[in-house]
């Protein structure tokens, strides 16, 4: 048996939307609250921009960072803010995943529906509405929410090696390859801010 693997789930809310910003680079845009799920504890958490600073040892211990259109999205807008490389952690991507083995992308929403029987709790412009009112305690719990979602369809995906999804009401079977998902690439040059 190898080493465990030891990943950290995670999401991002931002303060703004590409129009505010005027483009569709996310690293355009402002975080307002990062949620994370960290294997090592077994705990949720959430962070403020102000409070970014206790998250990075909690990504700086993980084996790989797991989202869902975080490639895409989440890492480069969380790069923004990070002192080093993220780029230089294994990810996961489960949108990548997805459209990977069904050739076009998925809701989170669809996804965990078909897959887990729930649904998201909000959507993000609600999320960045709420910010903008001042209600942050809303925004962090909706963030722990989406990554309570996205962790679930992680482990059945892993477990089941398929995840499923609705299709004009009919409920469809995505197979995907996981074999590969915990297996940790050699060490590289990685660029911390924490001294080893």
């Amino acid at each position: 048996m190898g080493k465990k693997v030891h990943p950290v789930v995670f999401d991002i809310e931002t303060s703004n939307i590409f129009e505010d910003v005027g483009s569709n680079d996310p690293a355009k845009l402002d975080i307002s609250i990062v949620g994370v799920y960290d294997s090592r504890t077994d705990t949720y958490d959430t962070y403020s921009v102000e409070e970014l600073p206790k998250l990075w040892s909690v990504i700086e211990q993980a084996d790989m960072l797991i989202g869902y259109n975080s490639d895409h999205f989440d890492i480069p807008l969380l790069n923004k803010y990070y002192p080093g490389d993220l780029t230089t952690i294994q990810s996961l991507d489960l949108l990548v995943e997805i459209k990977r083995s069904l050739g076009r992308r998925l809701r989170l929403d669809s996804v965990a529906e078909a897959t887990l029987g729930v649904n998201k709790s909000a959507h993000g412009l609600e999320a960045v509405r709420w910010w903008k009112e001042g209600k942050e305690d809303l925004v962090r719990k909706y963030c722990i929410d989406d990554v309570k979602i996205t962790k679930d369809v992680y482990d059945y995906a892993l477990k089941n090696k398929e995840l499923k999804y609705k299709d004009f009401g009919e409920e469809k079977t995505i197979k995907l390859d996981t074999k590969e998902w915990e297996k940790i690439a050699e060490p590289s040059a990685l660029t911390h801010t924490l001294p080893f």
